[in-house]
């Protein structure tokens, strides 16, 4: 446990989430009722779907041709497929991604509810749901993923979420896209379940951990160089 704790306090967009959260605990706290609970729940079901969609169409979207871009979204999720125990890539490149996400989320939703709730209701629901909630599930999934990647002793949760994780990596990475523990529902929702017969058809020994990419293309080559990264296979 600690050494993946290690990990986390040293996560850039963790670290600059911190304050927001404290904020939205105070918050929380000062405004308990039936309205803070409900967004307190809600915002952390969220973020479990944001998990997923992020995961599946943001991450795993079809690589772009032009280099630039293709660099963005190696920095963000195909250099940690290509190098998954390299804890600098557990997470995106953009340390304040997470920080704009959640306070785009909080007017969106405040300007959403007004006309029911009210101004400060409204700002209250999302400021606890996407500050409290949101980034409680997120930090839960940033530690079940460096669990999963970390080599640590680990009991049966960080073994079942080790075991469930590690199968989109090396197996099948067109399915088990949630990696929060318990989450597994959401796969199987949206037709995106581990299945063993569908993942031996699908699966290719040299390019699996490319995401189906040759792994001599041309902008995986160059992605590497600017990431500081070393070919594939060569160790580090």
């Amino acid at each position: 446990m600690i050494p993946t704790f290690r990990v986390l306090i040293h996560m850039g967009g963790l670290q600059r989430l911190a304050p927001f959260w404290i904020a939205g605990l105070v918050l929380f706290a000062l405004n308990f009722g039936w309205l803070a609970c409900v967004a307190l729940a809600y915002g952390v079901v969220l973020q479990f779907f944001v998990e997923y969609v992020l995961h599946r169409f943001v991450y795993h979207r079809d690589p772009p041709a032009e280099q630039s871009p293709f660099n963005a979204l190696y920095r963000a999720h195909i250099g940690h497929h290509e190098f998954p125990n390299e804890p600098e890539f557990f997470t995106g490149g953009d340390d304040w991604f997470a920080v704009k996400f959640g306070v785009g989320a909080v007017v969106l939703h405040t300007l959403l509810l007004w006309a029911v709730l009210g101004f400060w209701d409204a700002g209250l629901f999302g400021a606890v749901a996407l500050f409290v909630g949101s980034v409680s599930a997120f930090t839960f999934y940033e530690y079940c993923h460096t669990l999963a990647h970390l080599d640590v002793p680990k009991g049966w949760f960080g073994k079942r979420v080790t075991h469930e994780h590690l199968r989109h990596h090396f197996n099948d990475h067109d399915s088990n896209f949630h990696v929060s523990f318990g989450m597994g529902w959401i796969d199987w929702l949206f037709g995106t379940g581990y299945d063993r017969d569908v993942a031996k058809a699908r699966f290719d020994r040299g390019t699996v951990m490319s995401l189906g990419m040759d792994p001599e293309d041309l902008r995986l080559v160059t992605a590497r160089k600017a990431w500081g990264l070393p070919e594939r296979g060569s160790g580090r």
